[in-house]
């Protein structure tokens, strides 16, 4: 396992093999729930440390911040 900047996360391999076991709809299912919830947190997080913002303001960051900018 090699960790250094060219390599941005490490799947464990007993995690690899439980999710090559998953059909596609699962593993499809299971990164729209981990974005939702990044997205959820994001929302709350701004939402308290910007206390002054809109919503609208507030739901125009996290489209940026999770599209990578490109929103």
């Amino acid at each position: 396992m090699r960790l250094d900047e060219g390599q941005i996360e490490v799947v464990d391999n007993a995690m690899a093999e439980i999710l090559r076991r998953k059909q596609p709809w699962e593993r499809i299912a299971i990164g729209f729930d981990l974005w939702t919830g990044a997205w959820k947190m994001l929302t709350s997080y701004l939402a308290s440390a910007h206390p002054d913002w809109t919503e609208e303001q507030i739901r125009q960051e996290v489209a940026r911040r999770m599209s990578h900018g490109t929103a």
